[in-house]
């Protein structure tokens, strides 16, 4: 189902770039998490953020992945976060390789298509929490990653999904970014994506037989990223090879649980090429479309007392999907 979003943007808060930048600076409280590090069948590692202890109950397990250069750090995790413990809610964000603050051990890193990692997750929580039923959350680039996932290898723990600002149509989004305004967003997420390549250059043989430190300097935009480096670190012929593989647009009619997919038109990543139409999505699926909101953005209240839609939506969500579970 495709439908109009309830949120509507406050008179002080309706151009799409305050939507996004805001958040970020009026999350400053630190995120409060246990840390553990899962090893991977391949010698590499992730990192867990962990909300609290996890009981063996019949409470859902929330499953968190974030966005591009995200971490347990980024405002919309570290605000969900706190927001389930008040709510005495249980959940765990996997960082993408390379993204706790620790480089990983192997070359190769993530994309917006790599569902191996979060299956091995999903699967390791499934033995530790056996009967539990989980639900998860993906923000951005992780949210596209997890239509991939639903789409393609649903694992059987997740009874529902949440996709929130997710690029679905990737050579889009990588175009949108450098355009006006937006390269800032760009520029931002560049030096992050650069300076991580730089360390594995200096510290990984494999690493330094790859690429130059000056070819690393010199990549200017996501998609010369994409070109040089994501697209044949990870088996793809280039960066429009990946974009079409990896694209979750396509793949949102074969979403087999109940999912709620968030997104604003406004959105300064994206074009309206990532808005499906209703014969694109899964019986399954609510696709719900505000007409501002920015990228994770999505505030309201008033200045002096701003509120997070995001957080109250998703716990909406989540009683209707899993009251019966509980």
């Amino acid at each position: 189902m495709l439908t109009e979003s309830h949120f509507h943007a406050p008179w002080w808060a309706r151009n799409p770039h305050l939507q996004t930048i805001l958040p970020k600076w009026l999350r400053r409280a630190p995120a409060r998490f246990t840390a553990e590090r899962f090893e991977l069948a391949d010698g590499d590692f992730v990192d867990l953020a962990w909300s609290g202890p996890i009981s063996q109950d019949r409470q859902p397990l929330l499953v968190l992945f974030h966005g591009l250069e995200g971490s347990i750090h980024s405002h919309y995790a570290k605000g969900l976060f706190a927001h389930l413990q008040r709510q005495g809610k249980e959940a765990v964000l996997m960082h993408f390789r390379g993204c706790s603050g620790e480089p990983n051990r192997l070359l190769r890193a993530y994309h917006s298509g790599a569902i191996e990692d979060a299956q091995a997750l999903i699967a390791e929580l499934g033995r530790r929490f056996p009967g539990k039923p989980m639900v998860a959350i993906g923000y951005s680039l992780g949210g596209n990653m997890l239509v991939n996932l639903l789409a393609q290898a649903c694992p059987r723990e997740l009874t529902a999904a949440v996709v929130i600002s997710a690029p679905l149509q990737l050579a889009s989004c990588a175009d949108r970014v450098n355009q006006g305004f937006s390269r800032v967003y760009q520029s931002y997420l560049l030096r992050t994506m650069r300076e991580n390549l730089q360390k594995k250059i200096r510290h990984q043989t494999a690493a330094q037989a790859r690429w130059q430190p000056d070819q690393v300097t010199r990549i200017a935009t996501l998609r010369d990223f994409d070109e040089q480096v994501t697209a044949p670190l990870h088996g793809f012929n280039s960066a429009d090879h990946y974009y079409q593989t990896c694209s979750g647009l396509g793949l949102l009619s074969r979403i087999p649980i109940p999912t709620l997919i968030i997104h604003a038109a406004d959105d300064p990543f994206m074009t309206h090429a990532v808005i499906p139409t209703p014969e694109q999505l899964s019986p399954q699926v609510r696709y719900e479309l505000s007409r501002r909101g920015g990228h994770v953005g999505f505030l309201h209240g008033t200045p002096w007392r701003p509120r997070f839609w995001l957080e109250e939506r998703i716990s909406l969500w989540l009683r209707e999907q899993t009251q019966g579970a509980v």
